[in-house]
């Protein structure tokens, strides 16, 4: 194997030119607006997940924070789509990249924290001092929770990167030694390609639970600050 491990992980570029917004875009296509009084069965199944997970998200909220529903659904079907879709073969998964899970997690942390400063301030000052912290801890306590408020979002964007990318890391390595074994022992190879296929499976789960779990995440922030 001369191919490059991290090769698959390269911006894709046609003439110089990257074509990464136009792969953000493609998931659009598989959640087509209804226009029919009656639909088929495909958008009515996807209707039917969207209020199912919509619902389940929004149980904890008050009315304020329902109003990023909108925001969160469309966050879980845009990561679940565009993770599923890197793992057609010689795809591309906008998900490994750390910018862009940044970019997507530092606005949304952002406007979380910025709503709790400007609505429940007092609450969320006493988030940086616990209730009954001895005086010679308080700076020390303070420089902590500050510390970790603002690991939030790389922490959320490093979750979301570390398990695409392994996950496609190992595909790749067992699919190349599937391959080599082909020719040297073929029940070692048949026995990796069985391995190949139980964590292909695998990865289809690790897709949709991480993108819950970003959303999930990114809605217990809210929730804190609303």
């Amino acid at each position: 194997m001369n191919e490059n491990l991290f090769s698959s992980f390269i911006t894709p570029s046609i003439m110089g030119l990257p074509v990464v917004i136009l792969i953000i875009m493609f998931p659009i296509i598989l959640f087509p607006t209804p226009t029919r009084l009656i639909n088929n069965r495909l958008i009515a199944i996807q209707q039917w997940l969207v209020k199912l997970i919509l619902k389940q998200m929004m149980l904890i909220h008050n009315p304020k924070g329902r109003t990023w529903s909108l925001m969160l659904i469309s966050l879980i079907m845009f990561i679940g789509s565009t993770n599923l879709l890197g793992l057609l073969p010689h795809s591309f998964t906008p998900t490994t990249q750390l910018s862009m899970n940044l970019g997507m997690a530092i606005p949304l942390w952002a406007g979380a924290v910025i709503m709790g400063f400007r609505y429940k301030t007092k609450a969320s000052l006493a988030h940086f001092l616990p209730q009954g912290t001895p005086l010679p801890l308080i700076p020390m306590l303070v420089i902590i929770e500050t510390i970790s408020l603002f690991i939030q979002p790389m922490a959320l964007a490093v979750r979301l990167t570390a398990n695409i990318t392994a996950g496609h890391l190992l595909m790749h390595l067992i699919g190349g030694a599937t391959l080599a074994l082909t020719s040297i022992s073929p029940a070692t190879a048949t026995i990796t390609f069985i391995i190949l296929l139980l964590l292909t499976g695998l990865e289809f789960a690790v897709a949709l639970i991480q993108a819950y779990v970003f959303t999930l995440l990114v809605s217990l922030y809210l929730h804190d600050n609303t």
